[in-house]
């Protein structure tokens, strides 16, 4: 069967959470933006605090600052739409903006993942062979390879979305989903090329997580070996620290998503809102809460903020004490 009515459909409609009474919009709506505001802030400042202290620009809050990056800008690309639609029923998004909306949807989470092997393979240097991590890790190695982790999806991505686009739709133009997404997007399509054209992506989207997942499984288990050969008590617990932010935000971005794939594969179903809610939870709260993890598991971080803190109490009352 031939389909030519792929040029009808001019816009794709955001169906957000279906089950979701008209009385709940402001309320959800409310939370979204308050998810999108703790993004931007958090991020923002963590962004501008590295950059402005020059005591905390190492290689290991270098690669915090790509992450803040991906985050702020993942939060950026979703959230803004989804608010709207509740906020003044505007779920409309165009054809060609919905799919630039799921090229940056991937290709976020993709270079998300690729930047989180950069993070453990500076841990991983760090403790396991700490006395070449001087030679090997520099801010200028850590920036390429975080240029490396930006610049491996961008052409990926590319050709999911091009792949994608050679599909005619013709089941429908409503995206079920809280954003434009491979998934909500090709399951819109029509003929035999669909299943070739998923099938692809999940390819291509398995080898984004699990190839950068299994060197970060192979070095956390590595640094934990390490830890535990160590004698002195005190030293064990020095060491884990400083790789505990690292662990923290790696379980966040990959556990859920391990979960729900597992249990898709092991036939456990989720209401379609649901798995709507899963995925924004996995994919928007670790963007929230990483900010907080920085400042507090971070012993620099923390340190340096507490100071500055303390400069302004002085600063205040002493300018207070003099009027």
């Amino acid at each position: 069967m031939i389909y030519t009515n792929i040029t009808g459909i001019k816009h794709f409609f955001i169906l957000g959470f279906p089950g979701l009474l008209p009385q709940y919009y402001g309320p959800v709506s409310a939370l979204l933006f308050f998810t999108y505001l703790a993004i931007v802030v958090g991020n923002v400042f963590i962004l501008a605090f590295i950059i402005y202290e020059k005591a905390l620009q190492k290689p290991t809050y270098l690669v915090f600052c790509h992450l803040a990056l991906t985050d702020l800008m993942f939060g950026s690309v979703t959230l803004p739409k989804i608010i709207a639609k509740y906020w003044w029923d505007d779920s409309m998004i165009s054809f060609y903006g919905c799919f630039a909306q799921m090229y940056f949807v991937h290709y976020l989470g993709s270079a998300h993942s690729f930047i989180l092997l950069v993070m453990a393979l500076d841990r991983f240097i760090a403790i396991c062979i700490p006395l070449r991590y001087p030679v090997f890790i520099t801010n200028n190695t850590i920036s390429v390879f975080c240029g490396l982790a930006w610049f491996i999806p961008v052409f990926l991505m590319v050709s999911i979305v091009l792949h994608a686009l050679t599909l005619p739709f013709c089941k429908g133009n409503t995206i079920a989903q809280c954003y434009c997404d491979h998934i909500s997007i090709t399951t819109q399509g029509c003929g035999e090329d669909v299943k070739i054209v998923q099938v692809t992506t999940l390819c291509v989207a398995m080898l984004c997580l699990l190839l950068p997942l299994a060197f970060i499984f192979f070095s956390y288990i590595s640094i934990i070996v390490v830890i535990l050969k160590m004698s002195n008590t005190e030293g064990r617990y020095k060491t884990l620290s400083t790789c505990t932010p690292q662990i923290f935000i790696t379980c966040l971005y990959y556990l859920p998503r391990c979960f729900v794939y597992v249990a898709n594969t092991v036939g456990f179903s989720f209401s379609l809102d649901m798995r709507i809610l899963l995925i924004l939870l996995y994919s928007l709260f670790p963007a929230a809460v990483n900010p907080l993890i920085y400042c507090f598991k971070t012993k620099d971080i923390k340190d340096t903020l507490l100071k500055r803190l303390q400069k302004t109490k002085i600063g205040i009352e002493i300018k207070v004490s003099y009027q």
